[in-house]
């Protein structure tokens, strides 16, 4: 993402989001998600576990070879520098864990493993959660199982390949899908076909995360795109993702929120 264009769509973004802590939000539904998600500050107790994973992730010098799908370009990455500028940050995974908390997720799908740090906040607020989460980098894969294994975290599937090739097989694990984080593909047509291939599984209840929406501007084209769906019922903007609903009770409106 280049930097200006992220420092002048954030700038943007603050001084348009004008629903914070619920104030302006007139149905109760997206009221409560944000008093009672958006806005709780509320720590569990794996938090903290998480996030000692990631600072042993951030010192550790091991080179991986890391096969990339999205751009073709397979590159060698030391695991520190993935852990600092790649991972969703703290408060990001802790949001993603709320989420998953509030609803009561039991079926939880995420596109884009990484190191696996994300992945494990989706899955933690039950053992009772099925989490699948797809991975195109086999080594990169391999570093998520053992940060898996660390946490003891058990109920978390973890399939390897190009996503294009892997989730439609992922989705059909399902029989509805409660939770969905796409962070994989950042292109729009990548994305867009993921979105569609959710769908298949998504009931009105279900809620769908993109993350990266202003990563450039094919990716806003595809967020566009999305929040003009016709199941979608309102999204939340927060800048960093794009939270999706389907709830017909809703009527079709788009927040830009600070979190």
């Amino acid at each position: 993402m280049n930097l200006f264009r992220k420092i002048y769509k954030y700038i943007f973004h603050l001084l348009s989001a004008r629903n914070s802590n619920g104030f302006g939000v007139h149905s109760p539904f997206i009221y409560n998600f944000t008093k009672f998600v958006l806005c709780e500050k509320c720590s569990f107790y794996i938090f903290p576990v998480i996030e000692n994973l990631r600072n042993n992730l951030k010192k550790d010098f091991r080179v991986l070879n890391v096969k990339d799908f999205g751009t073709g370009n397979d590159r060698s990455s030391i695991i520190s520098d993935i852990a600092k500028y790649a991972l969703k940050s703290k408060k990001q995974g802790q949001l993603l864990f709320r989420i998953a908390h509030y609803i009561k997720a039991q079926n939880v799908l995420e596109l884009g493993t990484s190191l696996g740090v994300t992945t494990s906040y989706l899955a933690s607020p039950s053992s009772k959660i099925k989490c699948v989460s797809l991975e195109g980098c086999p080594e990169i894969a391999q570093i998520a199982y053992q940060n898996f294994e660390k946490l003891e975290i058990k109920n978390i599937e973890l399939i390897v390949g190009s996503i294009d090739e892997t989730l439609e097989t992922a989705i059909n694990k399902f029989d509805i899908l409660d939770l969905v984080f796409i962070d994989a593909n950042h292109k729009s047509e990548a994305v867009l076909r993921y979105f569609e291939l959710c769908l298949k599984k998504i009931n009105r209840d279900s809620i769908l995360i993109v993350d990266d929406i202003y990563w450039s501007g094919d990716m806003e084209m595809a967020w566009q795109i999305i929040k003009n769906h016709s199941l979608v019922t309102s999204t939340i903007d927060i800048f960093e993702m794009g939270i999706v609903f389907f709830n017909t009770n809703l009527n079709k409106t788009h927040y830009k929120m600070r979190y």
